[in-house]
């Protein structure tokens, strides 16, 4: 028994350290440490590992901002576009988490600024992170770019009344009478959540509400 038991043991050495491994290279990269995940790396381990959600290293350390790991991976080519369960990419990540030196070089790293569904700067918008909105219009993003609902980054700015960004996206051409699937207007969707000051600014670049009666800005 004791020798058939020392033989599993020996027979699944390797499985259980490729495990140990892979557990290994996933919390390096959410903790940054780049000295780890490159001794990794040498040693054999892929780069555009992913989690149990599809997110790579790349993505794990974009979301938490950790630039030194990034600019690592990206010398190690990582994919700049991939995409995990949910779609988003490492741009993505973290436009929505606004690390902005990671947005910055991602960029440069050749990272799409336009894509189907929620974009980088949709998720900038939304959680109001106004420099890398500018940064990601200055790169090209599509400021009528819009999600399945019909989103905008117009709209979800003005959801979540973040003026700077809508002053931005307004001087960039964005436009103020795009729709929601509902109908809706970034002009309602800013009056049903009383910011009214984005209303007014909407209202004076010709912004309308998307529904049958008016709305009275006061």
């Amino acid at each position: 028994m004791k020798k058939y038991l020392v033989v599993l043991l020996i027979c699944l050495a390797p499985a259980l350290a490729s495990a140990a491994t892979y557990d290994d290279l996933l919390n390096s990269a959410k903790m940054g440490d780049t000295s780890d995940v490159a001794q990794m790396v040498r040693r054999g381990a892929a780069v555009d590992t992913t989690d149990l959600e599809g997110n790579t290293l790349l993505m794990l350390a974009a979301r938490e901002g950790h630039v030194e790991l990034v600019e690592f991976l990206i010398t190690q080519r990582a994919k700049v576009n991939a995409r995990n369960a949910a779609g988003d990419t490492a741009l993505r990540l973290a436009a929505f988490r606004g690390h902005r030196s990671v947005v910055d070089r991602l960029i440069a790293a050749g990272a799409k600024v336009n894509m189907e569904g929620w974009t980088p700067l949709a998720y900038a918008a939304f959680n109001g992170n106004t420099d890398i909105a500018k940064d990601l219009i200055k790169a090209g993003a599509d400021v009528n770019a819009a999600s399945e609902n019909g989103s905008t980054p117009l709209i979800v700015a003005s959801r979540g009344g973040y003026i700077e960004i809508v002053k931005i996206l307004l001087a960039s051409r964005a436009d103020p009478n795009a729709k929601l699937q509902s109908g809706e207007t970034a002009m309602d969707i800013a009056l049903k959540n009383q910011n009214t000051d984005i209303a007014e600014l909407l209202r004076r670049a010709g912004g309308r509400s998307g529904k049958s009666v008016t709305i009275e800005i006061k």
